[in-house]
């Protein structure tokens, strides 16, 4: 495991119940379709926002909501390009538990910014609009009642969608994801093994199984055949470090070449930077390594 010193260390105090337990033992009934299009700004459930906060412009870039068709309906997302050219490598960009919200869509941008077709799909679209929930309803209401299988579904929609625009080459496919998205990069790069590489943020390894959630990354790790960066903090109590080291003892019974980097001193969101846990050296370099991750393998 490669080890950065970063220093900076910001507790969660806000957040100090069991993310996994609260996730796993709820079930809630599904509701069709309740989000049709993006709120702005950031969701209600990660305020204070910090002034910290980056705002990255258009300029040069083409950026906004389109609409996702997906196999009973659409979803929104929000979609960031460069505003000339075309067949431009595509990264997914998946979701914290706060929806599609300023922060996500930020970082569209700043892969458009990149040269990247960068793409986030509204995955609560059919649960909830969560931009005007708290993180205990969200977590309660909305996360136990979207299934995996949905959400690789509408992954794989929003893929299709990309490559029906005739500005993305998704031979060159990446995903990157944050907190419940980075979960998700570690499932996706196991559903589709078209795409180059994956990069998870924080992502959860463990402890979420259930009726709609069959597997953890840590079940399908040995299984990978896309190498996935996964980049932790060390102190993550969400992401404790024995379900790491499990995590990388999975993965080299496998073929995937994915690593993991843990930056001690630093929590769970330490990229998140609207909130109290980021640090910006940790953070910066984080961004730092991603970049490259996906360059070096072809997205």
């Amino acid at each position: 495991m490669k080890r950065h010193n970063v220093t900076g260390v910001v507790h969660m105090d806000q957040m100090k119940f069991g993310l996994a337990e609260k996730i796993r033992e709820t079930t809630v009934s599904r509701r069709g379709f309740l989000l049709t299009s993006l709120a702005g700004g950031f969701a209600v459930a990660s305020e204070p926002v910090f002034a910290q906060a980056i705002k990255t412009d258009t300029q040069g870039i083409t950026a906004g909501e389109v609409k996702v068709p997906v196999k009973d309906g659409q979803i929104p997302a929000y979609r960031a390009m460069p505003a000339k050219g075309g067949n431009f490598p595509v990264i997914l960009v998946i979701q914290e538990i706060f929806g599609v919200h300023e922060y996500i869509q930020d970082i569209c941008r700043r892969l458009a910014k990149q040269g990247y077709y960068a793409i986030a799909p509204a995955m609560f679209s059919r649960e909830a609009d969560v931009s005007n929930m708290s993180l205990d309803a969200i977590l309660k209401e909305v996360v136990p009642a979207v299934p995996d299988a949905q959400v690789m579904a509408d992954i794989d929609s929003t893929v299709a969608f990309a490559k029906a625009s005739g500005k993305a080459n998704t031979s060159r496919l990446g995903i990157v994801g944050y907190c419940w998205g980075g979960r998700t990069v570690w499932l996706y790069a196991n559903h589709n093994p078209a795409v180059k590489a994956g990069v998870s943020y924080y992502g959860l390894l463990a402890g979420l199984k259930g009726p709609n959630k069959p597997a953890d990354p840590v079940d399908v790790a040995a299984n990978l055949k896309v190498p996935v960066l996964g980049l932790y903090a060390g102190e993550d109590s969400f992401v404790p470090d024995e379900v790491v080291d499990k995590m990388r003892n999975e993965l080299g019974k496998g073929s995937s070449a994915s690593e993991i980097v843990v930056f001690p001193a630093v929590n769970h969101g330490f990229h998140a930077d609207y909130r109290p846990t980021y640090d910006r050296r940790a953070a910066t370099y984080a961004w730092k390594l991603t970049l490259d991750w996906f360059k070096e393998r072809g997205v």
